[in-house]
């Protein structure tokens, strides 16, 4: 079978196609009717009504769920083809206007959008008025293709060829903790003193101890009593003196309650990409402010 979408009806609904294409990633009618806000109702009926109108069967019930039929998955290719234009057109139309008003979202880490962010923001906002920028400020991956965001702040190379993508600059973490606390720990001194501490983590699946351990720590479970996926608790957790916790160098060395533990030991790699979807290059205001960033923080490393 062969589906020559130039042939369709002119009057083909983009709704009924988004319709099978949510049905076909979630695995169900009820699942794809979460994605869209609707009913499972609702989607059913769409998705009959496109099977009628292209005189082809392109679901099957199977249990609880439904699979595509032959003539189903190649209508998709079609679909997908057709969802990816019309994103390309929407970023293009969008960024046309030349004057530097409107809004630009930037994803990033708790600790960059605490920390790095606010003098650079202040700066593009000082030189732009007319913009408004909004921060997410998650450690999840933001999909820059679904338009979760306009630019991410990554602290890992993307690899998506849809993606622009520059480094910034490679910096490094470090281990912190008060004077306090480690003089109530006995002052440890080498890898093997830290026994008794305290580590805050960021979940108990015990990644953090792996990599401790492999520079010869030997902790334990036990060694990790508090754990936040927050980094912005778990540092503030650090300050107050209930243990050793993990933070990036240029935020730890200005904190004057915190002092470096085995920084000539244990270190992680910290580097910071700066990514958007390719077609920015069609928005001033996007460009401006993906420039503003990489400079801001590359100077923010000097």
């Amino acid at each position: 079978m062969r589906f020559c979408m130039d042939e369709a009806k002119s009057n083909f609904d983009w709704n009924r196609a988004k319709a099978l294409l949510f049905t076909a990633e979630t695995g169900s009618f009820s699942g794809a009717a979460r994605v869209l806000g609707t009913t499972q109702s609702t989607i059913g009926r769409q998705i009959t009504a496109l099977e009628e109108e292209l005189g082809v069967v392109l679901v099957e019930r199977i249990g609880k769920g439904v699979e595509l039929t032959e003539g189903g998955w190649e209508l998709l290719e079609h679909i997908k083809v057709m969802g990816k234009a019309a994103e390309g057109v929407s970023r293009v139309a969008a960024g046309q206007s030349v004057a530097l008003e409107g809004e630009v979202s930037i994803s990033a880490s708790e600790v960059i959008s605490a920390f790095l962010l606010p003098p650079i923001i202040n700066a593009i906002l000082d030189a732009y008025p007319g913009l408004r920028i909004e921060v997410i400020a998650t450690n999840q991956t933001s999909d820059l293709r679904r338009r979760q965001a306009d630019i991410a702040i990554r602290n890992y190379q993307p690899k998506d060829p849809e993606l622009v993508v520059r480094k910034v600059r490679d910096t490094r973490a470090f281990l912190y903790a008060t004077k306090a606390y480690l003089e109530r720990v006995g002052s440890p001194d080498g890898v093997e003193d830290f026994g008794k501490a305290r580590f805050l983590g960021f979940d108990f699946d015990g990644r953090l101890m792996e990599l401790l351990n492999h520079h010869g720590m030997g902790l334990r479970a036990t060694n990790f009593g508090v754990v936040s996926a927050n980094q912005l608790v778990q540092w503030e957790m650090v300050k107050q003196d209930l243990g050793i916790g993990v933070m990036m160098e240029s935020v730890g060395e200005r904190e004057e309650k915190v002092v470096p533990v085995l920084r000539d030991i244990v270190s992680f790699p910290f580097p910071i990409w700066l990514t958007a979807h390719r077609e920015v290059k069609a928005s001033q205001r996007i460009r401006v402010v993906f420039d503003a960033l990489h400079d801001g923080l590359l100077i923010e490393n000097r």
